[in-house]
C-alpha cells in the first residue's frame, strides 16, 4: 500500500542508478543530499525575515538560522520552535531544511531557529547533543533580544533531529530551568540498538535502508556502549514523565517506525500528552518532499497546526 507518488519516486531513483548514501563518503553524501532538494522540495516560501546568528557552543560558535513568519510585527515577541535537522548526525545542514523551516514558521505563526550542530564522523557523539543543548539555552537566554517569547518555546526535528529534540526536552526537564511548551518529533530515531521489528520489515527498498542506518550510526557512535546512553537512545531513559506535550509522526514504510511508536507510547504511559500519527503509505524522509509527494504537504500542515496551537497563549 505504498503511495503511488512515493512508489514512482523510488522507481525513478532506482532507474537513475543513483548511488545509495552508504556507498558515498560523508562529503559526497552531504553534497548529494543538498543537490536533490531541487527535485523533491517545493519552492521556499517567503517569510518576513531570515537572519544568520551565532550561538555560543562548547567548542565555539554554532550557526543558527532564524526565521520570522509572514505578518509578524518587527517588535513582537514571538513564540518559537528550535529545530534540529535530520541526516543521521552525518549529513544535512541549514540549507537542506530551509524550505521546511519556512513552511513551519508561516504555518504555525512562530519564529523558527534552525541549529547547525556538529556532525560525525568529524565530531562524534555526544557533540551533536552538546551543540543542540547549548544552542537552545543560548536562544532562551537571549530570547527578548531575538524577538522571542521565552515562555513559549518548543523543540523539534526530523529523524536524527527528532532524536536531538527528544534529548533536549529531557535535559530541560532535568535541569528545571527551561519550561518547553511542545516537542515536534518527526520520524525520530529513539533507540540506537536498531532492534524494533520495522528495522527488519522495512530495512530494504524504501530509501532509508539498514545499510544506510548502519552507515549513519557508525559515523556518529564510536563506542558500542554509547548505544545504551539515553542521550543517544532516549527510549532507554527510565523516567520519561513531566515532559512537554508532543506530536510523534512516523511513516509506515520507515525502518524507524516502531521505535517512534514505542517512544510515543512511553510518553503517554508516563502521563504526558503525546499524539502519535503514522502516514501509513509513506517512507522515511518524506515530509520535506512536497514537490513530488502530496501527503508531505499535508504532514507539514498538520505539524504546523499542532505546533501553532501548542504555542498559543
Amino acid at each position: 500500500m505504498l503511495h503511488p507518488q512515493t512508489r514512482a519516486l523510488l522507481d525513478l531513483i532506482e532507474q537513475s542508478g543513483i548511488a545509495p548514501t552508504h556507498a558515498l563518503s560523508p562529503e559526497q553524501a552531504r553534497g548529494a543530499y543538498r543537490d536533490r532538494r531541487a527535485f523533491t522540495q517545493p519552492e521556499p516560501p517567503q517569510v518576513s525575515r531570515v537572519g544568520e546568528l551565532q550561538a555560543e557552543g562548547p567548542l565555539g560558535p554554532i550557526p543558527v538560522r532564524a526565521y520570522r513568519p509572514l505578518g509578524a510585527g518587527e517588535q513582537a515577541l514571538l513564540p518559537a520552535l528550535v529545530y534540529y535537522h535530520g541526516g543521521g548526525w552525518t549529513i544535512g545542514d541549514l540549507d537542506t531544511h530551509d524550505t521546511l523551516c519556512r513552511m513551519l514558521a508561516n504555518g504555525a505563526g512562530c519564529a523558527v531557529l534552525s541549529v547547525d550542530y556538529r556532525m560525525g564522523p568529524e565530531h562524534r557523539f555526544p557533540a551533536a547533543v552538546e551543540d543542540s543543548i547549548s544552542a537552545t539555552w543560548w536562544i532562551a537566554r537571549n530570547a527578548e533580544a531575538l524577538g522571542l517569547d521565552r515562555s513559549r518555546l518548543a523543540v523539534g526535528g526530523d529523524s536524527a533531529g527528532g532524536n536531538l529534540a527528544a534529548v533536549v526536552a529531557i535535559t530541560a526537564r532535568d535541569r528545571g530551568d527551561l519550561a518547553l511548551a511542545f516537542q515536534l518529533l518527526i520520524y525520530p530515531a529513539t533507540d540506537m540498538r536498531r532492534s524494533a521489528p520495522s528495522h527488519r520489515t522495512n530495512g530494504q527498498g524504501y530509501l532509508l535502508t539498514s545499510d544506510t542506518i548502519t552507515y549513519f550510526h557508525d559515523h556518529y557512535i564510536d563506542d558500542p556502549a554509547h548505544d545504551l546512553d539515553w542521550r543517544a537512545s532516549p527510549l532507554l531513559r527510565d523516567d520519561l514523565s513531566a515532559l512537554p506535550p508532543s506530536l510523534v509522526l512516523t511513516a509506515g514504510y520507515d525502518p524507524l517506525r516502531d521505535e517512534g511508536l514505542q517512544y510515543a507510547q512511553r510518553l503517554s504511559e508516563a502521563g504526558n500528552r503525546a499524539t502519535y500519527l503514522c502516514f501509513e503509505r509513506q517512507i522515511h524522509g518524506f515530509v520535506p518532499m512536497g514537490k513530488v509527494i502530496d501527503e508531505a504537504n499535508a504532514a507539514v500542515d498538520l505539524c504546523a497546526a499542532m505546533l501553532g496551537k501548542a504555542l498559543q497563549r
